[in-house]
């Protein structure tokens, strides 16, 4: 029975995305809309059509091939065949649980490898987005893998570790781990993790520079340096982001990002970046994160051992890797909704540091970035409120303009 409920929220995972992504589409208008006036021009509009139809026949394929290969990996019985096979290599249960996810790993992502080299090559090279090479695009796979060995590996392995050293309690354990990990990738993500893909360098613009030290005092953010990265190697959409906590914090801008605005959108922007911090919203961030792990994790210690879960897959020895595949497919509808939640906890942050970032530069200044960001990124600017809700970690942009309209005639305050 378990066995038929696990095949059953397979197909109807993908059925329900599948849904989503129609009810998406019948949001596109062949014609300019009225609301998009001003922002879109009739060209750029039908292109932005145009790519948002592509990835959705794109989306549907990739997601049909990915329920394929599952639902064959289920009823031909092949997470008990790779069981039985790491067990041919050592009597270690960790070993075997890194030789079987390192397996599933590797297989899954040279499956899907002809799909990312599509995506990149085809689809945003037709759209004019992408900039990497092949090489560019297979040293960051083998980069990629590196970083998942070593770092997916090692928490794999203690979490595993404390699974058949503690039990029932191994939950605790795990998300100390967890937690110390999330700490650590918060504080040097930027100047461990991003170097080995990107380069970033310190802002050179003395002018822009001073004006960002003005902003900075205005806001009361210690910014010791801004960043630009090199993202323009891999493709022409333009992004900024926050890292880090405490002394380690540091924005970074993407040099595309600089090529198209004009310094008060820059400010605007950076302005928005600094709101998320002064809004506490990565401490609010990672103490969500926790929390929804440490459910997971107690969940998970209370039902892992369970040996229907190895039975399902046809596995003949119950254990924690094979145990833990059967859960995260079982879990995968309350993982959903713990994902509405916190895009909906995101879309809040969104509007309070535009909120923010409004008080310091003028809104008309956060707006047009906004604006700008969207048309060079294709952005689809009328998504069904349906598929905002599951996807969206940030609101659409009309939402985001209506917003800072309110604020900048002080209805919004």
């Amino acid at each position: 029975m378990l066995f038929y409920v696990i095949i059953g929220l397979v197909v109807v995972s993908f059925l329900a995305e599948a849904t989503l992504e129609y009810l998406n589409a019948t949001r596109r208008s062949p014609g300019l809309p009225e609301e998009l006036k001003g922002i879109y021009d009739e060209n750029k509009y039908r292109k932005s059509i145009e790519y948002e139809r592509v990835k959705h026949r794109f989306s549907l394929v990739r997601g049909a091939f990915g329920l394929a290969v599952i639902l064959a990996m289920l009823i031909l019985g092949g997470f008990a065949f790779l069981d039985e096979f790491a067990r041919r290599f050592s009597d270690s249960m960790i070993a075997i649980t890194l030789i079987f996810f390192g397996i599933l790993m590797i297989g899954s992502d040279i499956l899907n490898m002809p799909f990312d080299w599509y995506g990149t090559f085809v689809i945003e090279e037709k759209f004019g987005f992408n900039k990497a090479t092949p090489r560019i695009f297979i040293t960051d796979k083998l980069k990629g893998w590196m970083l998942t060995a070593i770092l997916g590996g090692g928490l794999l392995a203690l979490i595993t570790w404390f699974y058949y050293v503690t039990t029932d309690w191994f939950w605790i354990y795990a998300l100390a781990v967890i937690t110390v990990f999330m700490v650590f990738m918060n504080l040097f993500y930027s100047t461990l993790i991003v170097p080995l893909f990107n380069r970033q360098t310190p802002l050179e613009d003395n002018e822009l520079r001073e004006q960002i030290a003005s902003l900075s005092n205005r806001t009361g953010f210690r910014l010791d340096d801004v960043f630009v990265i090199d993202g323009s190697r891999r493709s022409t959409k333009a992004n900024a982001y926050f890292s880090g906590l405490g002394r380690k914090k540091r924005i970074v801008l993407f040099d595309t990002l600089l090529e198209e605005m004009p310094a008060g959108n820059i400010l605007a922007v950076l302005a928005h970046e600094i709101g998320h911090y002064k809004k506490r919203h990565v401490l609010t961030n990672m103490t969500i994160s926790l929390a929804t792990a440490a459910i997971t994790l107690y969940i998970l210690s209370r039902l892992v051992a369970n040996p229907a879960l190895s039975d399902a897959l046809g596995a003949g020895q119950p254990s924690f890797h094979i145990g833990l595949v059967a859960f995260g497919i079982l879990y995968a509808p309350v993982s959903a909704l713990f994902g509405i939640a916190n895009n909906r906890i995101s879309r809040k942050h969104e509007f309070e540091a535009d909120r923010f970032a409004a008080k310091h530069q003028p809104a008309g200044d956060l707006a047009d970035a906004l604006k700008r960001l969207s048309v060079r990124n294709l952005s689809n600017l009328r998504p069904h409120p349906a598929y905002v809700v599951v996807h969206y970690s940030h609101p659409p942009l009309l939402q985001r303009l209506d917003a800072l309209n309110r604020v900048e005639s002080g209805a919004g305050q």
